[in-house]
């Protein structure tokens, strides 16, 4: 993972992290701040923590991090991607 040679890794997120806040930018209805998602969480986390699981979910294509905040874009939706594979470009 190229993206995080820049980065000094004091202590990597455990699965249980990555789900968590996951799931609190899933039930967001809009683009959300870190410290918002970190005020939504049920636990503390560090703010590098943070912004290493939200590299990583930049990365696979399942948020976008903008500077409005952070937003869940990943539909797994079958449907949705063969609309996609199918579309034509104007």
């Amino acid at each position: 993972m190229e993206i995080y040679k820049h980065m000094k890794i004091i202590h990597y997120p455990s699965l249980k992290t990555v789900l968590m806040i996951e799931k609190v930018l899933k039930e967001a209805d809009l683009a959300i701040d870190r410290e918002e998602i970190k005020r939504r969480l049920p636990v503390k986390i560090m703010h590098q923590t943070l912004n290493l699981v939200l590299v990583y979910l930049e990365e696979k294509g399942m948020i976008i991090d903008g500077h409005k905040g952070v937003l869940w874009i990943y539909n797994p939706s079958k449907k949705l991607k063969r609309a996609i594979e199918k579309a034509r470009e104007i």
